[in-house]
């Protein structure tokens, strides 16, 4: 096994581009984020106060500058391990080699898992700011209106138009794609005339389809991620990235081959993923959710 490599960190690349491909609330994710400490992401603030009438007869209106730090804590600190046999891995020809392991592993669990994390994690930051969720029954013939009305109040908290991302379930994007008041841009592909519904933008929001199971209000993460009995579901989340804060803190994968560690006569897989999301408290007219 002198010659062995590492399958992980072979394909570490690979691996990220696979993560952010398939990870649905990847838009989300924060860069060059600054740390206070290992653990505590530090988020700057300045606070200003406006215009004073000039006077003529000289001098300027001072107005006070504060400045400081939001700082929150990263607590969603995950790992697994799997031991499979050596002969294991010879009698299945492979199918337990670390390629597929890993693949199965983050397509099926991690990934899923980030999304549903996040998009809880934003509920639950959002409620706990005072903001209540929207909880009307969303129908072909309603859903645009919610969207309008969500927009709107955006526009009057000054939230930027460009980069708002608009996270729905399946049904909701069918209402959308069946809304009567839907301006559609029907795309015909020269040559075999399919036509394409799909709703992936409106109003220059992005439209990002998200599974049901993914978009539920709370989650025991204790094995993996169950809903809880109180959970409520997310049909509808209208957020601009920069009301959250999104962080990647720290990703590993490691694959030990037989005879490099002390378990047993067998592959060692190791998976960890450390990181974390936060509404960030001066921004939350960046987020509009309809839950029920």
């Amino acid at each position: 096994m002198a010659n062995f490599v590492n399958y992980a960190s072979v394909f570490e690349g690979e691996l990220r581009q696979k993560y952010n491909r398939e990870l649905l609330t990847s838009g989300l994710t924060t860069e060059n984020v600054n740390f206070l400490g290992g653990n505590t992401v530090k988020i700057p603030f300045l606070a200003l106060r406006g215009y004073k009438n000039h006077s003529r007869d000289g001098g300027f209106n001072r107005q006070t500058v504060a400045n400081g730090n939001l700082t929150k804590v990263l607590a969603h600190d995950r790992d697994v391990e799997f031991f499979v046999d050596a002969m294991d891995v010879d009698e299945t020809n492979q199918v337990l080699a670390a390629v597929n392991l890993t693949n199965v592993f983050e397509t099926e669990h991690a990934i899923p898992e980030t999304d549903a994390y996040r998009l809880s994690k934003v509920h639950q930051d959002f409620i706990a700011s005072g903001a209540n969720a929207d909880n009307r029954s969303l129908n072909r013939e309603n859903v645009l209106e919610v969207f309008d009305e969500y927009m709107q109040r955006m526009d009057e908290e000054e939230v930027p138009q460009e980069g708002r991302i608009l996270y729905v379930t399946p049904a909701v994007n069918k209402m959308l794609a069946q809304s009567a008041e839907l301006n559609r841009v029907m795309n015909v592909i020269e040559g075999d005339g399919n036509i394409k519904r799909n709703v992936r933008m409106l109003d220059e929001v992005q439209v990002v389809v998200v599974p049901t199971s993914r978009m539920k209000t709370a989650y025991d993460f204790s094995d993996g991620f169950v809903p809880v009995a109180s959970a409520r579901q997310i049909n509808m989340m209208l957020i601009h990235p920069s009301s959250v804060i999104a962080v990647n803190k720290h990703s590993y994968i490691k694959l030990w081959a037989p005879g490099s560690h002390t378990v047993g006569d067998g592959y060692l897989y190791q998976n960890r993923q450390y990181g974390d999301l936060f509404v960030i408290d001066t921004r939350i007219g960046g987020i509009a959710i309809n839950a029920n």
